[in-house]
């Protein structure tokens, strides 16, 4: 463990932590001095990130299985200590048209993209506020504002976590701060199996840069640096969504896309 650093004697759970951004807040976390349960579902890409790490335990679970989620959590309030910090990173995304977007595919991405992240942050909001103080962030996305085609069950799953975020945020206040980031797009395995829906990949690529104001595609270490500053200077803040979407979302209000 860090010693000294800014989240020294505090522990941490964040799901998604098999590669991309939950990845990267795992180590940032575990950088920072916290000890952190890893969840995901994929053991042994958890345990690659796990090695590098001090403190750091892997929790295999399919986050929308509630038993599973629970048990990572007993699990890791049991070998680690009581959980302060939840990042909700799990998600899953298609592109998939609506023509074939069928009810299974549709209440899939909702079990894993918004229910999963509610079974963890309930249960772990409860007990942070039984013990007067902690922090949830999740991670939701500019397509919670805004719309693309074959995207009609990540935007309403991410749509639906702002409301959670700010539903819990209020719920569980003053002791418990709940917070979400925003990303638009970022380089991580996720976006790759999206590009590579695309019969030109690359081409994709420079498009999906081309419609960012920044000109340019976020890193997973830029994001988990956001969720950083919520876990530990935004002390004032709670039921706030933080765009890190290089102006995705003020260019299609500006331009009347989204309201």
């Amino acid at each position: 463990m860090a010693e000294g650093g800014r989240l020294a004697g505090r522990c941490a759970i964040v799901t998604g932590a098999s590669s991309g951004i939950g990845a990267a807040t795992a180590r940032l976390l575990a950088d920072e001095g916290a000890a952190v349960g890893l969840v995901a579902r994929r053991e042994a890409e958890l345990r690659r990130v796990a090695a590098g790490l001090d403190r750091a335990l892997v929790l295999p679970a399919d986050v929308s299985d509630v038993g599973q989620v629970l048990g990572a959590l007993d699990s890791a309030e049991a070998a680690l200590g009581p959980v302060d910090i939840v990042v909700n990173c799990a998600g899953v995304i298609g592109p998939t048209p609506l023509a074939e977007l069928t009810p299974e595919l549709f209440d899939r991405t909702l079990a894993i993209n918004l229910s999963g992240v509610f079974y963890l942050s309930r249960e772990a909001g409860l007990r942070m506020r039984a013990r007067h103080g902690g922090h949830i962030v999740t991670v939701a996305s500019d397509l919670a504002a805004t719309a693309m085609p074959g995207y009609v069950d990540y935007s309403a799953s991410k749509a639906g976590l702002v409301g959670l975020t700010r539903g819990l945020a209020v719920e569980l206040a003053p002791t418990v701060l709940v917070n979400a980031v925003a990303p638009g797009p970022v380089d991580t395995p996720m976006m790759d199996h999206e590009l590579a829906a695309d019969p030109d990949p690359q081409a994709a690529r420079e498009a999906t840069m081309r419609r960012v104001p920044l000109q340019r595609i976020a890193g997973p270490a830029e994001v988990a640096r956001a969720i950083l500053f919520l876990l530990t200077d935004a002390s004032y803040t709670t039921g706030a969504v933080l765009a890190l979407d290089g102006g995705v979302t003020a260019l299609s209000r500006l331009s009347g896309d989204a309201t």
